[in-house]
């Protein structure tokens, strides 16, 4: 149907969160246990240089492929890029979403990401960044919920 893209600072904590609730990866109705966090596939996994680079998720059950993005401060650019590439490549426009995936985070969350991702110490930060996830872990699936409920009355427009 679509492409869509979860987008966060790193690519390695909340996007990945939000692709893997949207496809049912992490459950919506509890917060998930540390364990269901590590088998998640790129959490807390991604390489630096991979920034700016869409890592697929998934295809979900409306027809949409999700990818996750890390962006640092480079959004104006690499949001530009990729719908550029996507157009040329003959996907149109409107079939295109980017949903950021930067909530209200607990700032252990930072800290361990910094300490995981920037120190390459994930053996310490990768427990912080689940235990800040899991503190706001009803916020990203509100955050879901919504993008999924868009994305429904989207495919209904497009049957009616």
């Amino acid at each position: 149907m679509g492409v869509l893209f979860y987008h966060c600072y790193g690519g390695a904590h909340t996007s990945v969160t939000c692709a893997s609730i949207h496809l049912n990866y992490l459950p919506h109705d509890r917060i998930p246990e540390v364990h269901e966090f590590k088998a998640i596939p790129f959490y807390d996994k991604m390489d630096n240089k991979k920034l700016g680079t869409p890592v697929y998720m998934g295809r979900d059950e409306l027809g949409w492929d999700i990818y996750v993005v890390g962006m640092k401060d480079g959004k104006s650019v690499v949001i530009p890029a990729i719908k550029s590439l996507l157009n040329v490549s003959g996907i149109s426009q409107q079939d295109v979403l980017f949903v950021s995936a930067l909530v209200q985070l607990h700032p252990i969350t930072a800290i361990g990401g910094f300490t995981s991702r920037k120190l390459g110490i994930p053996f310490i930060g990768r427990p912080m960044t689940i235990w800040g996830i899991r503190k706001s872990y009803p916020l990203l699936v509100d955050l879901v919920t919504r993008v999924k409920q868009a994305l429904m009355q989207r495919n209904d427009k497009l049957l009616t």
